[in-house]
């Protein structure tokens, strides 16, 4: 369905879809939980289904390491750091207490190894070598995970080291891991697959993933456990089932059985009740727009990213989709993710609750010519009969 419109009422900001318990009167409240804060949110969209105090700052212990590996994971993917690299081991990791990888003083050991001890066995000497590996100090390094929680518009987080010692001016929050994990699910889903192994041997010392739930869930399949006296019990976990995936951050339990109890409730209400929809991906081609004085006589339009929303469930057919263009003809040039309209998702009384630019996915020159004369005498003389 295309609809045109005028260019002072073209509306191309995204806005988030209403909170997803808002869509559907007949979706119960969640469970309570016996936490200090925690979150759900749907993978695909970034939607948070249902919160509790998420913006409290708080200790997130070693869900700090979830940014200590996404960092070093954009290092690897910007080429500035190898999987097969030697780090040696300084004496300030290897003397590191609480959880450990149990690398040695003087030792090299493959940035891969180490990605696998601090995500895997949460590893405090594991996170400080690379640390100061990448960054040439964990002062340093601990600037470098600021400036990529700010990138991801993490408001309420402070890293000052990069294992989660505590510290009065190193804090997060629920919500923010929840944005996290969907950056380390979304960014780099060649690594992720390490937020799901079980165990992992290091020195001869074989020890297990501190996740419960994934040996309680199959669809479970990450992310990472954190614990002090002062933050409690916390947990940040993903799962997936069919094409839904849900990231839960809890804060703030009593035990680690509690941490994991706690946390599949939340999973669980989430898929009883509500499942994602992606109704147009990223990069993919929505709609030909005609192009005038143009090399191509079209443009491919579609979305800079995935047109995704979380729904009640058995809602899903009633919302639709609709795409509308930008009044006005388009002239080439036209460049690549140039603004040609917005694409909207309707509920069943025809109300848009989702809008994102639909962009050109490709760029049109301009034409010879001869092209471009015939074109415009075409448009001069559409303009005067209509």
């Amino acid at each position: 369905m295309i609809q045109r419109f005028t260019a002072r009422r073209l509306l191309l900001l995204a806005v988030s879809l209403l909170p997803a318990c808002a869509l559907a009167a007949d979706v119960p409240p969640p469970p309570p939980l016996a936490a200090r804060s925690w979150v759900l949110m749907d993978a695909a969209s970034g939607t948070v289904l249902v919160d509790h105090s998420a913006s409290q700052r708080l200790p997130p212990a070693s869900l700090t390491k979830l940014m200590t590996a996404h960092v070093a994971a954009l290092e690897l993917q910007r080429g500035r750091l190898k999987e097969g690299d030697r780090v040696l081991i300084s004496e300030k990791a290897w003397r590191m207490g609480g959880s450990k990888m149990f690398v040695m003083v003087g030792d090299k050991v493959a940035v891969r190894d180490l990605l696998q001890g601090i995500i895997v066995q949460s590893g405090n000497d594991a996170s400080i070598a690379l640390a100061e590996h990448i960054a040439g100090s964990e002062d340093s390094f601990a600037a470098m995970m600021n400036e990529e929680a700010k990138r991801l518009g993490l408001a309420d987080t402070h890293f000052v080291n990069a294992t989660g010692w505590p510290d009065p001016n190193h804090y997060s929050s629920a919500l923010d891991m929840a944005k996290l994990a969907r950056a380390i699910i979304l960014e780099d889903p060649a690594h992720y697959a390490l937020y799901k192994e079980k165990e992992f041997v290091w020195n001869n010392i074989r020890q297990p993933n501190r996740n419960l739930l994934l040996w309680r869930d199959a669809t479970v399949d990450g992310l990472k456990t954190g614990h002090t006296e002062e933050a409690g019990y916390c947990l940040v976990a993903s799962a997936r089932r069919d094409d839904t995936r849900f990231i839960a951050a809890v804060f703030g339990t009593a035990s680690e059985a509690a941490r994991a109890s706690e946390t599949a409730k939340l999973l669980g209400y989430g898929f009883s009740f509500f499942e994602s929809r992606v109704f147009f991906r990223k990069n993919e081609a929505i709609q030909a727009v005609d192009v005038w004085k143009g090399a191509a006589r079209s443009a491919k339009s579609g979305v800079a990213n995935d047109f995704a929303a979380v729904l009640p469930k058995r809602a899903g057919e009633e919302y639709k989709t609709r795409v509308v263009l930008k009044d006005g003809d388009v002239v080439a040039p036209v460049a690549a993710g140039a603004q040609l309209g917005r694409v909207e998702l309707l509920d069943a009384d025809g109300k848009v609750v989702m809008q994102a630019p639909l962009v050109a996915l490709e760029a049109v020159e301009q034409g010879g010519f001869l092209r471009r004369m015939w074109d415009g005498i075409r448009l001069f003389f559409r303009g005067i009969f209509g």
